[in-house]
């Protein structure tokens, strides 16, 4: 493995994990900058940005963008989460310096055209309301902004009607020369890629970005709470959670375990009980989101509302039951669930420029593989017991559902029921 790191003087850190054997590369530039970042009246406009950036250039119209990396068999695309906007391409080889110099086109020179704007802005006005419209997503909004309320980290990335709406084209401008600087910006590329010839490229594609550092996004703090919607839907959608572990936590991969363990596929516990042997849910799964700060740990499930009442105490007494009962067979499956997907991701190149520049931008470093394996590794089934105790026995609940609900116990018998069992 061949994976080389070069700071420039604007603070842009470059990247490159050399695949010889490929005759294809996937390039992209990760910004520590995403829904959390942004004021109050500057909701949703991380996620416009995203789209704004492919609607035309100083040089390029938005036409002009997606002709040029077509006409050589490429892709390009980006994504907008809480934390980091992601703008990325997939080429041949050879056509490397061409998807370089669109990536930093789009970012350097884009124009905001007014008349580009407001079409997007419809768009993604269509976007809120389909998500408003689809109950899993909505239940897992509601989650978040029950989970921190009234901080950005809680809001739902793609901003309300009303803030949409009201971004203007120097707003705009001013986010992005606010938050898209050299310092928190990350050129990551994975496949068939030359490291020198890439460094070179970036130097003069990027070289006006400003060196200094930008604003820190709010401090998040988990508070918990319930949220229900009552609706007339044929199944009711659930989300139960605690505060969870932040990315370089000491017992972050422990977290990943624990909830491959209750949720994490076909053997987990919740599928067995739930799923297989009770037959309440078509779907159930557990998660551990980590941030900069903090993290959640959840379970969601969709159910019928005549099954609700039977439902929220299985899953409640699962995840009590594990504190006191993980076995090493489980630990080590889990293990090696968590294990296979971390190598594989050393397979795909779109995966892995995604996994490096996360990696710099959250610790500072590339992890090599055989570091993220002995940590795994190292995990033990009191390591488990103790976390799962600390996370579920002690912990505050945030529960949000949505649709018929009434037989769904609150939070606070859902607290009493966890910490009132018996301790190991």
């Amino acid at each position: 493995m061949t994976v080389r790191v070069t700071d420039l003087e604007t603070g842009l850190r470059v990247v490159t994990h050399e695949m010889d054997h490929l005759e294809s590369a996937a390039i992209g530039v990760w910004v520590g900058a995403g829904s959390r970042s942004e004021h109050d009246h500057e909701h949703g406009l991380s996620h416009l940005l995203e789209h704004m950036a492919f609607k035309g250039t100083k040089t390029r119209s938005a036409a002009d963008i997606a002709e040029e990396i077509e006409a050589v068999g490429g892709e390009v695309n980006a994504a907008t989460s809480v934390e980091t906007t992601s703008y990325y391409a997939r080429v041949l080889k050879n056509d490397v310096p061409l998807a370089l110099d669109i990536l930093s086109d789009i970012l350097s020179n884009s124009v905001f055209d007014p008349e580009e704007l407001a079409r997007e802005q419809h768009v993604i006005l269509q976007e809120i309301g389909a998500a408003l419209d689809t109950p899993e997503d909505r239940v897992y909004d509601s989650f978040a902004e029950t989970a921190f309320p009234d901080q950005p980290i809680g809001r739902n990335i793609l901003g309300t009607a009303e803030t949409v709406t009201a971004a203007g084209s120097p707003m705009l401008g001013e986010y992005l020369g606010r938050h898209y600087r050299g310092p928190a910006m990350v050129l990551a590329a994975a496949g068939s890629i030359g490291h020198d010839q890439l460094v070179d490229l970036a130097t003069d594609a990027f070289g006006q970005l400003p060196a200094e550092a930008g604003p820190e996004p709010q401090t998040a703090t988990y508070r918990g709470g319930e949220s229900r919607e009552q609706r007339d839907l044929m199944e009711t959608q659930i989300m139960l959670g605690f505060e969870g572990l932040r990315y370089g936590s000491d017992d972050f991969y422990t977290a990943q375990v624990l909830s491959a363990i209750i949720g994490g596929g076909m053997s987990s516990r919740l599928f067995q009980e739930v799923r297989e042997k009770r037959g309440l849910c078509y779907s159930i799964y557990a998660f551990h989101w980590s941030f900069a700060d903090t993290g959640v740990f959840g379970v969601h499930a969709a159910t019928g509302p005549e099954d609700v009442d039977e439902l929220m105490p299985v899953i409640t007494d699962e995840l009590g039951r594990v504190a006191d009962d993980v076995t090493e067979k489980e630990l080590k499956r889990a293990r090696a669930q968590l294990r296979a997907g971390l190598l594989m991701t050393l397979e795909s190149p779109a995966a892995r420029a995604g996994q490096l520049a996360r990696q710099l931008l959250l610790f500072g470093r590339i992890i090599p593989p055989d570091e993220l394996v002995e940590r795994i590794e190292a995990i033990t089934v009191d390591d488990l017991k103790g976390l799962a105790d600390r996370i579920f026995r002690n912990g505050s609940p945030t529960l949000a559902t949505i649709g018929p609900a009434n037989g769904i116990m609150n939070r606070d018998t859902i607290a009493t029921r966890l910490s009132g069992r018996s301790q190991p």
